[in-house]
C-alpha cells in the first residue's frame, strides 16, 4: 500500500482482523490507549462549537469588551502610559540584572506603580477591565456547565450498570 493510499483503499490480500476505523489500541490489561494524532474530534462537535464560539460573540459582554478595547487602543494618554509603563519594565530589567543597583530598581518600581495606578484610576481603563472579568466569567460559566453536565452523563450511566458479583457464595 502506498503512501497516495487512503485508510480506505485499505484492499490488499492477506487477511487479518482489524478495522480500518479503529483509532483505539489496548494494552496488556486491555485498557484502551489512544494516540492524539489519532483522536479526531467528530466534525458535528466542532460544527457545534463553532456555532456557540459564534452565538457568544453575539453577547452584550463581548459587545462591550470590543468596545473597550476600542476606546483603550484609540485613547492617547492610556497608551502613553503603557509605553511609559513598558519603557520603566526595561530600565528595571537593565538594573536589576545588568547594573545590579538595588536602590535604582526600588525607585523605577515606585515609579511603575506611580503610572499604573493612574491608569488605573481611568474609567475608561476600569470599564476595559470589567468587560474582561466580564467576559472571562461568561466563558468559564459555558466551560463548567459542559464539564458538568459531561460529568453527569457520565456518573448516571456507570450508576445504570450493574457490577457482576466477584464470586457467587
Amino acid at each position: 500500500m502506498s503512501a497516495t493510499n487512503s485508510i480506505h483503499d485499505h484492499s490488499h490480500d492477506h487477511t487479518h482482523d482489524h478495522d480500518p476505523y479503529d483509532h483505539c489500541h489496548h494494552d496488556e490489561e486491555g485498557i484502551p490507549r489512544f494516540d492524539n494524532r489519532e483522536l479526531i474530534v467528530r466534525e458535528d462537535i466542532l460544527a457545534r462549537a463553532r456555532e456557540l464560539a459564534q452565538l457568544i460573540t453575539t453577547t452584550e459582554e463581548v459587545s462591550l469588551y470590543q468596545k473597550s478595547e476600542r476606546l483603550v487602543q484609540s485613547h492617547e494618554k492610556i497608551q502613553g502610559l503603557i509605553a511609559q509603563i513598558k519603557k520603566k519594565q526595561k530600565e528595571l530589567v537593565a538594573f536589576q540584572n545588568t547594573f545590579k543597583n538595588p536602590a535604582m530598581v526600588d525607585k523605577i518600581e515606585q515609579e511603575i506603580a506611580v503610572l499604573q495606578d493612574e491608569l488605573d484610576e481611568m474609567p475608561v481603563v476600569q470599564q476595559f477591565q470589567q468587560s474582561q472579568t466580564d467576559v472571562n466569567y461568561l466563558l468559564q460559566s459555558i466551560v463548567s456547565i459542559i464539564r458538568d453536565t459531561v460529568a453527569e452523563k457520565l456518573d448516571l450511566e456507570a450508576a445504570s450498570k450493574p457490577e457482576a458479583p466477584e464470586n457467587c457464595d
